[in-house]
């Protein structure tokens, strides 16, 4: 944040992103670079979060295992939250450190990118020890929740358990047990990727009522925004899933010209003419 001007636009929505938690239930998409930013901006989502890895397979890179950069992720964090006016929630991975003081420090950069929200998890990204113990998961929410009270920024924070994403043999049990912990370490979010099951997704709703919980939506599972709503979820995300159908057209389209000489992948795409008005619609407005 480089001026007064950009100090106000931001706490302005942090609040918004703040009432959103309230009431209701809403998706926060998650666009990959700034022109999914501004297009997802355009259907009218009340907020955007990034994807770290729709941001790492943008970069030929795998995600998850430190490939990634703490100043590469703070630079693609900074560009989607200065792409449009909306507040964005940054997937901010493990918090770019083990150690508390490493999140505090790692967490205090990234609310200064202008984000209205982001999300530490407790994976370590060793498959031998996937998770970090309770005690030391639990003082890396700590940490992290008093960096961001001490920026007094507003910036939500919230904490992930990877129980389901990681294999643990009793995920919605151990998955369960952890949010509570982190919810009680101060996190204003709870968030356990994974679950499909309605009665185990209003099991996490119930288990940190009245906080509110996102649940991500990362394949077709058959159950609508109003039946989230139904089970008490507050928002929705859908993590890598929207990059990955555009790598999905892309690479059918791809593989149908190096293996027939094909180019039926272009039937039906978007005209080039639409999305250029569209971003022309937008630099004229900017």
């Amino acid at each position: 944040m480089t001026s007064q001007g950009h100090d106000t636009d931001f706490s302005r929505r942090r609040a918004a992103f703040a009432r959103l938690h309230e009431t209701g239930c809403f998706v926060v998409p998650n666009p990959w670079d700034v022109g999914t930013a501004r297009y997802l901006r355009h259907l009218g989502f009340r907020a955007l979060a990034t994807t770290s890895s729709g941001f790492a397979f943008s970069r030929g890179l795998p995600d998850g295992d430190g490939s990634v950069s703490r100043d590469a992720a703070l630079g693609h964090i900074a560009e989607i939250a200065q792409a449009t006016e909306l507040p964005v929630n940054a997937d901010f991975e493990s918090g770019f450190g083990k150690e508390p003081e490493d999140v505090a420090e790692s967490v205090r950069l990234c609310v200064a990118t202008g984000v209205a929200g982001l999300s530490v998890e407790d994976s370590t990204g060793d498959k031998g020890h996937p998770l970090f113990d309770l005690p030391l998961a639990v003082e890396r929410v700590r940490a992290a929740r008093g960096a961001i009270d001490a920026s007094r920024s507003g910036v939500l924070l919230t904490a992930r358990a990877e129980c389901h994403l990681v294999g643990h043999p009793r995920p919605l049990e151990e998955s369960l047990r952890r949010l509570r912990a982190y919810s009680e370490a101060g996190a204003d979010v709870l968030y356990a990727p994974g679950p499909r099951a309605p009665g185990d997704i209003r099991a996490i709703v119930e288990a940190v009522a009245p906080k509110p919980v996102n649940v991500l939506m990362s394949t077709h599972t058959g159950l609508s925004l109003a039946d989230l709503a139904g089970l008490g979820v507050r928002r929705v995300s859908v993590g890598s899933s929207l990059a990955r159908a555009a790598w999905t057209a892309f690479i059918r389209a791809a593989n149908g010209i190096a293996e027939n000489g094909s180019f039926d992948g272009f039937e039906g795409l978007v005209p080039f003419s639409d999305l250029n008005a569209l971003f022309r619609q937008d630099q004229n407005k900017g």
